[in-house]
């Protein structure tokens, strides 16, 4: 029997807004449910964060879910800390033409992995999955708190002809992140699993083990931030992606593995799409999800993150 889900509030880091609804102006809007899953689990490992407006910079959007294991403490800093290295490096680079987003993630996780192993996490470790949602043209990216919402219009941002809605994306382990594109799931994350022939080639050619299907007989993630007891071997050098968000563009799915282990993309971005088509809301969203792996006897905590995607922004453009 599927234990009764467990109901939170999601608490951002930097909100930037104080309307009552976080969303109110932006072209994007968020739902997060999480379940410890009692009848598996004692303690529940997962951290999520999101933020909107992220960087100073209207209607961009920040979205993170870390799983933890062996502790919870790497993926508690994690998401107490990968947002504010993230905004290090995109200021770094904020008077240059063409700032690489993609690089920043790269370099983000790098940074967050060497900063765990000298603060100590003791031995726990933390996968990872992080995606940013930000507005830029081919000469420039957007200023910081760039347009105030323009009048008679619903959002904070109006792009011009020469603006681009990009999605980066980022991630260590085997959380996955899922864009449903015209009713198809579109995988922008990539399992790093000890069952994964070029992660097992990597790590032989490192000399490590793969045993019972795990690195060295014990972790079953081959990269991973934290874990400075393997660190040789399990890696927190991230796999990256960039994609143009369109009007084919619906939502986007963020979940650790205790979804993935029991449902597929497709069911998931089917069983999404039909619930936002009947109520338009992402919290509704990610709770039944969060309960569809329960029900399907997922023996792993279970958070879940939905973004949607407000396709009436490409309508506003501005001349």
């Amino acid at each position: 029997m599927a234990q009764p889900e467990e109901e939170t509030t999601p608490k951002p880091h930097n909100q930037t807004t104080t309307s009552s609804d976080p969303f109110q102006g932006l072209s994007f809007k968020v739902g997060v449910a999480e379940n410890k899953n009692t009848r598996y689990r004692n303690k529940m490992e997962d951290v999520h964060t999101y933020i909107a407006n992220f960087a100073e910079r209207v209607d961009w959007g920040y979205f993170a879910i870390f799983d933890g294991h062996a502790g919870k403490d790497t993926a508690r800093w994690c998401g107490n800390n990968m947002h504010t290295l993230l905004e290090r490096e995109i200021d770094l680079q904020e008077d240059q033409r063409n700032s690489n987003m993609t690089d920043h993630l790269y370099n983000s996780f790098v940074k967050a992995d060497e900063l765990i192993g000298k603060e100590g996490a003791g031995n726990s470790g933390s996968t990872a999955a992080v995606a940013v949602l930000r507005w830029e043209t081919d000469d420039k990216v957007q200023d910081k708190e760039e347009n105030g919402r323009p009048k008679d219009s619903k959002f904070d941002f109006t792009p011009g002809n020469n603006h681009r809605r990009m999605l980066y994306t980022s991630n260590v382990g085997d959380l996955r992140i899922i864009l449903c594109r015209n009713g198809q799931p579109f995988r922008l994350s990539y399992d790093h699993k000890a069952t994964d022939s070029n992660e097992i080639n990597r790590i032989k050619e490192t000399g490590g083990l793969i045993m019972k299907n795990r690195v060295n007989g014990v972790l079953a993630v081959t990269r991973s931030l934290g874990d400075s007891y393997m660190k040789d071997l399990v890696i927190g050098k991230p796999f990256t992606t960039s994609t143009e968000i369109t009007k084919d563009d619906e939502f986007m799915i963020l979940a650790c593995d205790g979804v993935w282990d029991v449902l597929s993309d497709l069911k998931a971005c089917q069983f999404v799409s039909s619930v936002l088509a009947a109520t338009g809301e992402p919290q509704t969203a990610a709770k039944k999800l969060c309960q569809l792996a329960m029900d399907n006897s997922t023996t792993d905590n279970v958070t879940v993150m939905i973004v949607k995607f407000d396709k009436g922004v490409f309508d506003q453009t501005e001349a």
